[in-house]
């Protein structure tokens, strides 16, 4: 499968020569789509988030999350943080859904508590817990979200107090105590919208010193050619793996430089992320014959040391054409289609090289869903509505299930595991929904969306520097 013959682009494709069957099923598609039949898709979507929400509300209301197969109910730590509660209000705020969202929000007000003797990863519980606290405080102007917003930030603050300033991987919520001292750049520095977005609505400027320090002290260990590695020490500073890329570990890093130079007009954070956007066209980007890929490098050298894919990575067109990029973005997202079709469904990684699934797993990410929404609120192509679409399909027929979505072990044999995450509600229905519902839903332009599809108002001034 590595010399594909295409016509048009996928989504509406005639191909001249014989295809798996997998494309060739993506092939016959509309090129447009009707106001009213989008209103349909999103109707569908705001459908599909109830079934699965009432899922949830039946098998595991008070706990983290569910588990769709054995129908039971999953905590990530000792005591339960409400987090699929907390990571889906806000859509169900932005889908209409007042009364399971008054719902939700009751059990969140009354319910969750933060002092508990446990620890907890920084990354997850600051894009999921924070971020939807944060955003669903700004859309209902309930306090009590942002008291516990505020509550989290102040017993998560210890974890910055490392050498660097770089954050610990983990914190006691009760105690303070930190471990973890080996790290990476995601979750160093996709730390910054969030703390940010807290200091400004709590007027208390150590969140955001806190976490641009982190992000500031990150970017100063950038290679002489301007690439971030894989693995760092937050004690020593000291590279663990020098691997870069733009996948999982290090992702967010780069979409949130862009992201808070656009939220707290922070030119430190404009300037880091031009500068890291031209390391990564440069010594990344791999164009094929088959589309432009972003593939493995030494951060030293630049030489490239493999060719994965996946879905994580699926999430730089959106932050390209945030950017102004909107070419390149699109060449990659029409990359990313072709993984997702290439067994019906998109696999956690993919060697584009050989066109052959490394990881087959599919725990229902929506990366691939948010850059669909970005590039269809940037361009107005309808084939991102064809997309989206296809990826609403193959959710419904490939994962749905009495009392929910369930992830997939395995896209080739389709086989369920039993998962359904807090970003299914957060993400990957919202992007759905987003994607087809009319544009007033949402202003875009006036939010910026953390690394959770939590959108974040842009009304603050200028950032300290």
């Amino acid at each position: 499968m590595r010399r594909l013959s295409v016509l048009v682009f996928l989504g509406c494709v005639l191909f001249s020569t014989p295809m798996p069957l997998a494309f060739a099923q993506a092939a016959p598609q509309p090129l447009s789509m009707t106001d009213q039949q989008k209103a349909e898709m999103a109707r569908r979507v705001r459908q599909e988030f109830l079934h699965a929400w009432d899922g949830y509300r039946q098998y595991a209301w008070g706990h983290d999350a569910l588990k769709p197969l054995s129908k039971k109910p999953h905590d990530w730590y000792a005591h339960s943080l409400l987090m699929t509660p907390v990571d889906g209000l806000d859509t169900m705020i932005l889908m209409g859904l007042t009364p399971q969202a008054d719902e939700a929000r009751k059990l969140i007000d009354t319910q969750l508590n933060f002092d508990q003797d446990m620890y907890v990863k920084d990354f997850e519980i600051t894009i999921r817990m924070m971020g939807g606290l944060l955003s669903s405080y700004q859309l209902t102007g309930d306090k009590r979200l942002l008291e516990l917003a505020d509550d989290l930030g102040r017993r998560m603050l210890p974890m910055f107090n490392s050498p660097t300033g770089m954050p610990y991987e983990y914190v006691n919520l009760h105690t303070g105590a930190v471990r973890g001292p080996n790290s990476n750049p995601a979750e160093v520095g996709s730390l910054l919208l969030e703390y940010g977005t807290l200091a400004r609505l709590t007027g208390k400027q150590v969140y955001y010193d806190k976490a641009k320090r982190a992000v500031v002290a990150m970017y100063k260990r950038q290679s002489k050619i301007g690439l971030v590695g894989l693995g760092i020490n937050v004690e020593t500073g000291k590279w663990t793996d020098r691997t870069a890329g733009i996948m999982g570990g290090i992702d967010s890093y780069y979409e949130y430089l862009l992201k808070c130079a656009i939220l707290f007009n922070d030119k430190d954070c404009e300037r880091m992320w031009n500068e890291s956007a031209a390391a990564i066209n440069k010594y990344l980007a791999d164009q094929r014959p088959n589309g432009l890929w972003y593939g493995q490098a030494n951060m030293g050298t630049g030489k490239r040391i493999a060719t994965y894919y996946g879905a994580l990575d699926a999430f730089f067109p959106a932050v390209l054409a945030l950017g102004g990029d909107r070419e390149r973005a699109a060449k990659l997202q029409d990359s990313s289609y072709l993984m997702w079709n290439l067994a019906g469904i998109e696999p956690d990684s993919l060697n584009y090289a050989a066109m052959q699934i490394k990881d087959a797993n599919y725990p229902l990410r929506p990366e691939i869903i948010e850059s669909a929404y970005y590039l269809y609120h940037y361009t107005h192509d309808p084939k991102y509505l064809v997309m989206g679409q296809t990826f609403f399909d193959s959710l419904m027929k490939y994962c749905r299930n009495d009392v929910g979505f369930a992830a997939l072990s395995d896209v080739r044999t389709k086989q369920k595991a039993d998962s359904m995450e807090s970003f299914f509600f957060a993400e990957t229905m919202k992007y759905l929904y987003l994607l087809f519902a009319p544009p007033s839903t949402l202003d875009f332009d006036s939010i910026v969306f953390n690394t959770e599809a939590h959108p974040l108002k842009r009304n603050f001034t200028a950032a300290s520097n």
